[in-house]
């Protein structure tokens, strides 16, 4: 387990294979819940090469002096993300 929130990641290995390559991150918040935002690409076996950048959100408690997933929120395309940014900025023009 992970101590050390600069530490957690998204990739995965399986079999020797890097299914999910994180591409980079942004540590949104530390403490005893810590957010992540992560830009990552998965790996498709049919086509034996990485699919589009993909974009996930996870929430990490720190318990026992480890970190430990529970919560996730998948962005699965730009076009998705695209759609979140813009409904934050309205939201946040609203807001001022």
């Amino acid at each position: 387990m992970v101590s050390q929130v600069e530490e957690l990641t998204i990739e995965y290995v399986e079999d020797g294979v890097t299914t999910v390559k994180e591409l980079d991150k942004n540590i949104l918040t530390k403490g005893a819940w810590s957010t992540i935002l992560y830009k990552y690409q998965d790996w498709d076996r049919r086509k034996e090469a990485y699919g589009p950048p993909k974009f996930s959100i996870r929430r990490y408690q720190k318990r026992n002096g480890e970190y430990q997933l529970r919560s996730k929120f998948n962005i699965s395309s730009q076009d998705q993300a695209r759609q979140l940014i813009e409904a934050l900025e309205t939201w946040m023009k609203e807001g001022e």
